[in-house]
């Protein structure tokens, strides 16, 4: 059976960050559980609830953000210390909130992510990871790219120290001390990283995983190699996942998968007979998901999901009925405990309206004051400006502790803007040009002005970069039997500023160069599935596609950084004439799916009025009457790719105008006969075009 979950707002605290709330043990089983959470004031709160009011057991004085919150203890008894990373200082607390520990790790960095085992404490920063041993400095590794997550399988089951990274070129990495024991190449890059069933399950070795894009998987870890047990794709194009924890919330003796997202999205997966994981709840927050724990906080044997939210909110999805079967003499004491909460929270209103009408006396006063500084509130912004994989388009995902009143998008470069389900914005165009085209080539940047619902009147700008490759993504493998076009670099440049024109040029290359001499990168369109494979050192580099475009685009731009900073380069380029005929064969059953949605399109409207004159469809043919059937669907599928085809006819107008541009010959003359080839579409003649041209 389902579960059937009741939502209870607990309080709100500052805005937190991913992982950074646990419950405490219980004292007995089922027993209520202290909630302990950290903000970016640098606050940590523990707190009970009692008569469902949440009452504070202890309160820490502002600091540093903190960015992460994790339990310890002696291993094999209960782990209710707490420890926390703020800057690079870990600091620890016992559960009545006398602190313990400060230890300064003297990081150049800020911490991101700890895992805490015994007196093993697993630390990382952006690139750096540090293993400390009661304090002392035991192994070190910098990571190729950013770490996202670190954790530990338990020593208590497998007597040998496993750390594992979470790294975001894709790639899980086991380590064994200081050194890398294997990579784990993951569909994603991961965000979370969990202990199966929260001790590695059976084995001890299962390892759980969430990605940015949004797909869950278990990995077996084992001494010598990964074992993937199963993988969850997204296919509901839900949010990316910041939390995992295992809690059995369905009662039937087996853990469940919690699951948040954020999107706000907070997933229930039990485990089928074949130990395959089924969604068997889900419920959509209002605000991304930083924290899931599950246990039992409301009330005495009332098992529960209690999740943290970005703003800070803790709450809980509690198995506690809301209505409750009762005899008169209960019902009059749930009554008389409504009455109580009702009038309690009148008071607290009424404090609160008051609290805010002295801070607005007060920053009037402030503000008028000549020795005033500037006054103007700040407020912290979420974002996240991803690729998708799927339909080749970026999500732009902005997110505020407080409502948002509007957002202003600027572009330097033409976008479209494509509506989503979970969009229920009112869009408003002021549109430069009237041609709208997304594609590779055109770059620059997209800066997105937001004004949250707060006096006085105050807007934040974020940039995001439109990158020349921007709908390429990191992949572990290209196909190397494909027909390739060769772009090779020398010239007086370092390693540094080569990677430095790959990371101008590509999405998903870690900003600082990697180490080594010499460094290789594949990448594939995630609109055509062409490839890109990119070799570079000092001195050289090497790229290599099978669309000449591809390569066009990067000897444009390659060039032109290199004369910004005054650096000959010397261009070579060797096209291979079969990838233009391999190209246009993966461009075809794109474009003939897109030309036949549209004709199927222009015909519903003439088809409706038929069936309306008719009475029914009967006298229709089959395909006719298919569309009729299938109207609705079709039409939203047109809408949500307004110029797909557009994009398309631009793909392979480049194309034709590249090949021709290698050869020092100009066909851009040519161009309309091409487009009526397009209009009139067989693939025969559109490769003869090619050939012929």
């Amino acid at each position: 059976m389902d579960p059937i979950l009741n939502r209870m707002d607990y309080l709100q605290v500052g805005v937190t960050s991913q992982k950074t709330m646990k419950l405490l043990p219980a004292s007995r089983h089922r027993a209520t559980q202290k909630v302990v959470i950290g903000d970016h004031d640098g606050v940590v709160m523990c707190f009970g609830m009692k008569k469902g009011e949440a009452g504070a057991v202890f309160k820490t004085l502002p600091g540093p953000k903190i960015a992460r919150l994790e339990l310890g203890g002696v291993l094999n008894t209960p782990q209710e210390k707490i420890f926390i990373a703020a800057a690079s200082e870990i600091r620890a607390f016992t559960k009545r909130g006398k602190q313990f520990l400060s230890f300064e790790t003297n990081l150049t960095e800020s911490i991101k992510a700890m895992h805490i085992s015994g007196s093993d404490l697993f630390l990382s920063a952006s690139y750096i990871y540090n293993h400390y041993c009661d304090c002392k400095d035991q192994h070190y590794y910098l990571s190729g790219d950013k770490i996202n997550d670190v954790i530990c399988l338990p020593v208590e089951r497998l007597s040998r120290i496993t750390p594992v990274l979470a790294c975001q070129d894709r790639v899980l990495r086991v380590l064994q001390g200081s050194d890398v024991m294997y990579e784990i190449e993951v569909p994603g890059p991961p965000t979370v990283l969990a202990l199966h069933n929260g001790n590695g399950g059976d084995s001890g070795e299962d390892l759980l995983f969430g990605t940015s894009d949004g797909k869950l998987g278990l990995i077996q870890i084992t001494t010598s190699k990964p074992i993937h047990k199963w993988e969850i794709r997204n296919e509901k194009k839900r949010g990316g996942i910041l939390c995992i924890d295992s809690f059995d919330i369905v009662g039937d003796g087996v853990k469940d998968l919690l699951v948040g997202r954020d999107d706000g999205m907070v997933e229930v997966y039990s485990f089928d007979n074949a130990n395959e994981p089924v969604l068997r709840f889900d419920q959509m927050l209002s605000e991304s998901v930083t924290s899931i724990q599950g246990g039992c906080v409301g009330k005495d044997s009332y098992d529960e999901i209690v999740v943290s939210t970005y703003s800070g909110w803790v709450t809980g999805l509690t198995t506690e009925p809301i209505h409750k079967e009762s005899g008169p003499g209960e019902e009059l004491k749930f009554n008389q405990e409504m009455q109580n909460k009702i009038s309690s929270l009148r008071n607290e209103l009424e404090h609160l309206q008051y609290k805010v009408l002295q801070e607005r006396e007060n920053y009037q006063q402030s503000s008028q004051s000549s020795k005033a500084k500037s006054a103007v509130p700040s407020f912290g912004i979420n974002d996240k400006f991803t690729l998708n994989k799927d339909d080749a388009s970026y999500s732009l995902i902005l997110e505020v502790q407080t409502a948002i009143d509007n957002v202003l998008i600027q572009s330097d470069v033409p976008i479209d803007l494509l509506d989503v389900d979970k969009n229920s914005a009112v869009v408003s165009f002021s549109s430069c040009d009237s041609e709208i085209r997304s594609i590779e080539g055109q770059y620059g940047t997209l800066q997105a002005y937001v004004t949250p619902r707060i006096q006085p009147k105050t807007c934040q700008v974020r940039q995001y970069h439109i990158k020349p490759l921007s709908l390429h993504q990191r992949t572990h493998f290209i196909d190397h039997d494909r027909p390739m076009n060769t772009l090779t670099l020398t010239g007086q440049f370092s390693f540094a500023e080569v990677h430095s024109w790959v990371v101008f040029c590509l999405p998903e290359v870690p900003e600082k160069p990697p180490a080594g001499e010499c460094v290789t990168f594949y990448f594939q369109n995630t609109f055509l599935d062409t490839q890109l494979e990119s070799i570079y050192r000092k001195g050289e580099g090497v790229f290599k596609s099978d669309n000449i475009s591809t390569i066009s685009i990067l000897k444009d731009v390659l060039s032109k950084e290199a004369t910004k900073r005054k650096i000959n380069l010397n261009i070579s380029y060797e096209i291979n004439e079969v990838s233009v005929q391999h190209t246009l064969k993966l461009i075809h059953p794109k474009l003939e799916y897109q030309l036949l949605l549209a004709k199927k399109v222009q015909l519903i409207d003439a088809l409706k009025e038929l069936q309306i004159h008719e009475g029914n469809m009967n006298f229709l043919i089959p395909e006719y009457r298919c569309i009729l059937e299938e109207a609705d669907h079709l039409q939203e599928e047109y809408k949500k790719q307004p110029a797909h085809l557009e994009r398309l006819y631009g793909m392979i107008t480049d194309l034709f105008i590249d090949k021709f541009k290698f050869k020092g010959t100009n066909v851009k003359t040519k161009v309309p006969l091409l487009l009526e080839i397009l209009d009139s579409y067989d693939q025969n003649a559109l490769i003869s075009f090619f050939d012929a041209a």
